[in-house]
């Protein structure tokens, strides 16, 4: 069964760092598509980072494009999402996803690509 559990969230201060990260169980990291999506309060769900691992290539809306970045460690299973120059609308839960195998469609910062989700983990910049 697939799980991913995130943790690395926190409070911060407008202009700080952090790093999330995402343990993936059930599904080998770098075989697998992963997202990380950002709902702030009263919004729906946003992604900001996507990592196609046939390509290695990576997506970002230019919200966060040089700021966030995505990464796998595959010897670990985990991947991570780095956060600098935080600003307060970056304040909310963040989520870390991977497709069901076999899925034909493929949006990489489109929520509906994504079955499997994690329970978030908060963050919250002030």
């Amino acid at each position: 069964h697939v799980q991913l559990v995130e943790s690395g969230g926190g409070s911060v201060q407008t202009g700080g760092s952090l790093i999330l990260s995402c343990v993936v169980s059930g599904v080998t990291v770098g075989r697998v598509s992963v997202a990380w999506f950002h709902q702030a309060p009263g919004k729906e769900r946003e992604g900001v980072a996507a990592l196609n691992p046939q390509t290695g290539e990576t997506s970002y809306p230019d919200s966060v494009e040089g700021r966030f970045t995505i990464t796998q460690d595959i010897a670990k299973n985990v991947v991570e999402l780095k956060m600098n120059s935080l600003k307060p609308e970056d304040t909310g839960m963040y989520y870390c996803a991977t497709p069901r195998a076999g899925n034909s469609d493929y949006g990489p910062l489109r929520a509906w690509t994504y079955y499997y989700w994690g329970r978030g983990t908060q963050v919250t910049v002030s």
